[in-house]
């Protein structure tokens, strides 16, 4: 995979490392984390990350031992790319997706090492739990009681474009080599995103080609570069993420594994917020300028703003959706939305 110009990214800012001596110690750096920072070594003693060291194969052969009989989703992309996944130029995707056992796949991606017409292949976010047999028990980490979801990524060399995730993100090398050059959250103006429903993988991308970035085409990316910031991984070390910080991943060596974790702070029922944005394109992005103006007010009145005071003159017990959250009322709400968009 060819290697970021130095003169583009010499002034990127690597990413604050820490040290953690223990599970409390990484609990502590999560809960007042508002930047990424990364942990050399944090999964160093996992039982794959010492076959990766191995070898390629080692690796492959022990994913093998624990993954179930079960359909695989891998996508191929295009030999000559630069591994990148990406929009076509009919803004259709560079890749296929197709589904095959574990062996097969990486027996293709075993036969196409080192050989430039060989496709690139992308196992993406898959969960652990359901397609291998112990892997996580046997590879763990000790996350002080949070929940959740582990996927774990493995491919040939690749470029996933710049997206962000809504929950937080502890990011393991398993094998390989890996840089994420990330973006605070605000930055998304200056990343030129595609679209928002057709994507690779459910989030906008950005549409900067970050080995040949085209400034006269985004011109503004050169700001946006003033704010990333760049993480160097090796096989077990460990980044976290914030919620919505962007991030450009590479995987650099011939193979490579990640296993990452996801959890929110806030509760499930919650709901997705890109859904309350999708349902705004529709519903008010067209109307009337002063019209969007008014339900601009309104969503700072309701949701936004959202202070006590502006609701004191409705008594306490009839406050419905207006009182703070619980699982129930969000139950109703999504009940009344449902309905409302059914008919």
């Amino acid at each position: 995979m060819a290697e970021v110009d130095p003169g583009i990214f010499a002034a990127m800012k690597p990413v604050e490392e820490r040290c953690v001596a223990d599970a409390g110690e990484l609990d502590a750096a999560l809960r007042e984390a508002d930047r990424p920072f990364l942990v050399r070594g944090l999964v160093a003693d996992w039982p794959l990350v010492a076959a990766a060291r191995c070898s390629s194969g080692e690796a492959r052969a022990y994913l093998l031992d624990h993954a179930r009989d079960m359909d695989f989703t891998v996508s191929a992309g295009p030999p000559g790319a630069d591994g990148r996944m990406f929009y076509d130029e009919a803004m259709g995707m560079n890749f296929r997706t197709l589904r095959a056992r574990l062996p097969e796949i990486f027996a293709r991606m075993e036969a196409g090492e080192g050989r430039p017409d060989a496709h690139p292949l992308y196992i993406a976010s898959t969960d652990i739990h359901r397609f291998f047999d112990r892997l996580a028990e046997d590879n763990p980490i000790d996350l002080s009681g949070r929940t959740t979801l582990d996927g774990i990524w493995i491919g040939t060399a690749t470029r996933i474009a710049a997206h962000n995730d809504f929950p937080d993100n502890l990011a393991c090398v398993a094998a390989g080599r890996r840089r994420f050059t990330l973006f605070p959250p605000d930055q998304f103006r200056n990343l030129y995103l595609g679209p928002i429903d057709n994507t690779p993988a459910g989030r906008a991308i950005s549409m900067v080609d970050f080995h040949a970035p085209d400034f006269e085409r985004f011109p503004k990316f050169r700001e946006a570069l003033d704010h990333a910031l760049v993480a160097e991984m090796e096989p077990g070390d460990a980044l976290h993420i914030p919620s919505m910080w962007w991030h450009h991943v590479e995987g650099l060596s011939p193979f490579n594994i990640l296993v990452n974790f996801w959890w929110r702070d806030t509760p499930r029922w919650l709901g997705q917020p890109q859904n309350a944005l999708n349902l705004a394109l529709m519903a008010i992005r067209d109307l009337p300028r002063h019209e969007k103006e008014h339900w601009r007010d309104l969503f700072d009145h309701y949701v936004f703003r959202n202070r006590d005071a502006d609701f004191a003159h409705i008594p306490e017990h009839a406050r419905s959706v207006l009182a703070p959250l619980t699982p129930e009322s969000a139950e109703h709400i999504r009940g009344f939305l449902l309905r409302q968009l059914n008919q």
